[in-house]
Formats: C-alpha cells, sequence, structure tokens
C-alpha cells in the first residue's frame, strides 16, 4: 500500500465519522449546535442554540437529591449525555407505588431515552402535570405532555447533546 493511498483512506475515514457526527447534533439556522441544558436545583430545561436559550419549560427530577449512585435510588443522573431512542410511549402505563395502581398513559406521548449508562432513564410527559417544578420522578426528566411532544418535534435528534447538572 502506498503512503498516498494510506493518508488518503485516513482522510476519507475522518470525514465519514466527522460527517456521520455532523449529522447527529442538529444546527441551528447560524449553524450553532442545539443541546438541551437541565438544571435540576432550579427546575427548568433550556433548549441552547450555542450559548444563546431558544426555549424553556419547566420540569420535575428525581425525588431525591444528588447524582443517581444505583438502580432504584430515584435519583437524576448528571453529566453530559446524548439522545439515544425516542420510542411513542403514549400506551404506556406504569405503578408508581402510591396505591393508586397502574397508571395508563403515565409517560405522556413521548419517551426520550437518554444514554447515560443506566438503564431507563429519559425525557417524557406526565399524568400529573402538577407535579411539574418539583422532585416527583424515579430519576426521568418529566415535563408537560404538550411541551414532550413539542420538544419532540422541534429539536430532538438521535445523538444530540443533553447536560444534566445540580
Amino acid at each position: 500500500m502506498t503512503i498516498r493511498f494510506r493518508t488518503f483512506c485516513v482522510f476519507a475515514a475522518v470525514f465519514a465519522a466527522l460527517s456521520l457526527f455532523a449529522g447527529a447534533c442538529r444546527a441551528s439556522d447560524d449553524g450553532a449546535e442545539i443541546w438541551l441544558d437541565i438544571s435540576k436545583g432550579e427546575h427548568l430545561m433550556r433548549v441552547m442554540s450555542g450559548g444563546e436559550v431558544l426555549e424553556v419549560f419547566g420540569i420535575a427530577v428525581g425525588k431525591n437529591a444528588g447524582d443517581k449512585q444505583r438502580t432504584g435510588d430515584m435519583r437524576t443522573p448528571e453529566g453530559s449525555f446524548t439522545v439515544e431512542q425516542v420510542q411513542d410511549a403514549s400506551w404506556w402505563s406504569h405503578d408508581f407505588g402510591d396505591g393508586k395502581g397502574e397508571i395508563k398513559g403515565a409517560y405522556g406521548p413521548w419517551f426520550i431515552r437518554l444514554k447515560t449508562g443506566w438503564r431507563g432513564i429519559g425525557i417524557h410527559g406526565t399524568h400529573d402535570p402538577a407535579s411539574i417544578g418539583t422532585d416527583a420522578t424515579e430519576g426521568c426528566i418529566r415535563l408537560r405532555n404538550e411541551d414532550v411532544a413539542k420538544l419532540k418535534e422541534k429539536y430532538i435528534r438521535i445523538g444530540m447533546r443533553v447536560v444534566i447538572r445540580p
């Protein structure tokens, strides 16, 4: 193999990798990356374009404060993650263990699964809009149903960066 051919192959591989990454990151009209900044303490999710705030949504986070330590600890993980999958959750149900039994539509219309290293962590809607602005979840980020629908339609892309802060 000649040096020129090897150099060409390296450049082609780098270009292909960058092209795939660029497709995963949604950019605004000015080319800035669109990403999510989640502040657990403020109970707010900011849709960001570079450093500019595009939109703000109220959220609910884990019942217990601090960074997630183990499965079932009712904490929302902190760090920089990515969107892994978007699922239709309109038919899902869940028993929150509060004596009310299984709740249909517990996750709202969409479940935006995050790649966090923890199973089942995501951004989703709710059956209980009054919980927004509180520490109420089992570890996920909860939005009003109309907000998660807008977020999904307008901004969310697989591979999108999601930063969750204390």
